[in-house]
């Protein structure tokens, strides 16, 4: 496949990504959210400042170190360029970056309190492990992206962060599973809230992970 034909490929994905996000009602009211997709070791494809009734053709190519390649950027998404970079970076095989305000996950942001992993989509969606916070740093500043990278490096299998006063970065092998995890924390994190009002959440039992992986494994044989 050309690269022409991967950037074509990715941004139909990211395209998909969004309106899938819309569609699950994930969002917040003002409909704020960032997509990424890893084209190689260096360049990515990025959402221009905007994501409602978004369009394949008006995805910028960026460079890791910021650099805008091909299409226009508005500032509200030239900023943090170097949050989607940190994570390729840190993690090779990641190939799409979503960042979203998604309103319940937002609120345990906005606690500076990690999101438990209790519901079993959150396993089966790549997350079976709490949702680690990022301590607060201005928007796309060296402050955050560190923050980031640190959180990351200590946290070696986590495929999701909470920024702290701010929202939710989640990551994945691609635009679909990447976008499937946001809606799989925004959904556990609204039953958190929830379930506190009724006694409060419960941690799965021993195993249960090892029990939807083999549940996920004789389906798929």
């Amino acid at each position: 496949m050309s690269d022409r034909d991967v950037a074509r490929e990715r941004a139909d994905q990211l395209v998909a990504a969004a309106e899938q996000l819309f569609t699950a009602g994930v969002m917040s009211h003002s409909g704020h959210a960032n997509l990424s997709a890893r084209l190689d070791g260096q360049r990515l494809l990025l959402t221009p400042g905007f994501v409602r009734g978004l369009r394949p053709e008006q995805l910028a190519t960026v460079g890791f170190d910021g650099q805008v390649l091909a299409g226009e950027l508005q500032s509200v998404s030239a900023e943090i360029i170097a949050m989607h970079s940190a994570v390729y970076e840190a993690r090779p095989h990641v190939g799409a970056v979503i960042h979203t305000h998604s309103p319940s996950a937002t609120a345990f942001a906005v606690a500076h309190r990690p999101l438990p992993c209790r519901t079993e989509p959150m396993l089966r969606f790549g997350q079976a492990e709490d949702v680690p916070v990022v301590p607060w740093g201005p928007r796309g500043s060296d402050v955050s992206v560190r923050g980031i990278a640190d959180v990351l490096r200590r946290r070696p299998t986590t495929a999701a962060v909470l920024l702290a006063n701010h929202g939710l970065l989640v990551f994945g092998p691609d635009a679909a599973a990447t976008a499937h995890l946001v809606v799989a924390i925004e959904e556990s994190a609204e039953a958190e809230i929830a379930a506190a009002a009724i006694g409060g959440a419960v941690d799965f039992p021993p195993g249960a992970q090892e029990a939807v992986r083999a549940a996920i494994s004789r389906v798929a044989s």
